[in-house]
């Protein structure tokens, strides 16, 4: 028979931290995306109403009597 030369089997052992939750860095994670959200939200608000503001200030008032009362017959 011939015997085959096989190296040993070696292992290697790699030290790895135990993974910890990091409940403070998800809860000011959280915080900081949503005041980001409120941020845009006032910022597309903001814009927004200064459009509707502008706009309004650019057409002329109309008033009822402009047009007159329109009553539908039915």
């Amino acid at each position: 028979m011939t015997q085959l030369l096989l190296a040993a089997p070696s292992i290697t052992w790699v030290k790895v931290q135990k993974p910890v939750f990091d409940l403070v860095g998800v809860v000011l994670g959280s915080f900081a995306l949503a005041g980001a959200c409120v941020l845009v939200a006032l910022a597309f608000g903001i814009a927004l109403g200064l459009g509707f503001i502008l706009h309004r200030r650019r057409v002329p008032a109309r008033s009822w009597a402009d047009d007159g009362l329109k009553l539908v017959r039915r």
